[in-house]
């Protein structure tokens, strides 16, 4: 399956949850999108809050169908809390990390920077947004990218730097420094349930 490349605002509203990270989509209607959004009152089925669960996860980090399973997988065979390892796997793509130091306003800005080549990882060039940076290297943008308005943009309204990451403002670079607890990443996620919806 490819990409969602639909509304956005419409699919936070449809899973409930802010999907741009500024909560615009749900201040003015908190409800489904459609002609029966405000007086739905459908029971869900627990393969439906798995389902959903999942989507919510999967949407938010802009990863298809195919990556996301893949990842999952990967993450059962790594030491720990399968549910907790498979998040900090997805909060170590390269486009996410991006995100996460300010250098962009979404995640889908992010992935557009990654992807056009403006950003390196330990000085090199990496073009792969789903690259998987490793605690200890460096994240940073090319020489000829640093003037970059939607970076300066970005920097300007960015007021929060997740503590696994340390930046540094004048060189545009940051340093990934640890895994991430589960505390420090998203709260709105309840990860068991999407482990539940694999193990079906």
């Amino acid at each position: 399956m490819a990409r969602y490349t639909g509304p956005k605002w419409k699919l936070s509203r449809r899973l409930g949850i802010s999907l741009s990270g500024t909560g615009k989509e749900l201040e003015k209607r908190p409800y489904a999108p459609g002609q029966h959004g405000p007086n739905q009152r459908k029971k869900i089925s627990e393969f439906g809050l798995q389902l959903q669960e999942k989507q919510k996860l999967r949407h938010m980090y802009g990863v298809n169908e195919r990556q996301f399973r893949r990842l999952f997988d990967q993450a059962g065979k790594m030491n720990g809390i399968h549910g907790e390892n498979f998040m900090i796997l997805l909060e170590s793509r390269l486009d996410n990390l991006v995100y996460r130091l300010g250098l962009a306003r979404t995640r889908r800005q992010a992935r557009q920077l990654v992807g056009h080549g403006h950003v390196t990882v330990d000085g090199k060039r990496v073009d792969i947004p789903s690259y998987r940076v490793a605690p200890g290297q460096v994240i940073g943008l090319r020489e000829k990218s640093r003037n970059l308005d939607i970076v300066k943009e970005a920097l300007d309204v960015n007021n929060y730097v997740p503590e696994y990451l340390t930046i540094d403002e004048n060189k545009l670079e940051g340093t990934y420094t640890r895994y991430p607890e589960r505390s420090e990443l998203p709260a709105e996620i309840t990860e068991a349930l999407i482990v539940e919806f694999y193990s079906r």
